[in-house]
């Protein structure tokens, strides 16, 4: 928690993570509008601070164990419903839909207000630190399942 009371990783939720970002010139193209590659941005910041609000350091899990662990994304489905603008204040939802195996499955919202701008589905693989396929823990996939409101 910082000293202005918020927590620049976002909070964690009954549905899972948000994580508050500002759109600024650097995200746009010249049309002024999100570009949309900038959105996969905006996407893996939610990921990353959801798994850190959770107490899981990435950088930690290669090293946690003579396997190591290492979160890489599989396959996203991006749907882009309406564009963000410059100053825009966005909100980035993720939450777990399956946590098991060699995989989770997260969802992901960008929503400005009530607003849906970005829904996206991003299968993560779970492999060891050669690259190969390996289960997740299963207190760690439980960590990851937050029970939805």
């Amino acid at each position: 928690m910082a000293e202005h009371g918020f927590s620049i990783s976002g909070e964690l939720t009954e549905a899972g993570h948000r994580l508050v970002q500002r759109v600024y010139y650097e995200d746009t193209d010249f049309s002024g509008l999100v570009y949309h590659a900038r959105y996969l941005h905006f996407l893996e910041r939610g990921r990353t601070d959801y798994l850190r609000c959770l107490g899981v350091e990435q950088r930690e899990l290669v090293n946690a164990d003579e396997e190591g662990l290492v979160f890489v994304v599989h396959r996203m489905e991006i749907d882009f419903k309406s564009p963000a603008r410059m100053d825009d204040i966005l909100t980035v939802i993720t939450h777990t839909e399956k946590a098991g195996g060699a995989k989770m499955v997260l969802n992901q919202e960008i929503r400005r207000d009530d607003t849906l701008l970005i829904a996206a589905k991003v299968i993560i693989a779970v492999i060891n630190a050669k690259g190969r396929p390996r289960r997740l823990p299963e207190a760690l996939a439980r960590q990851m399942l937050i029970p939805e409101s």
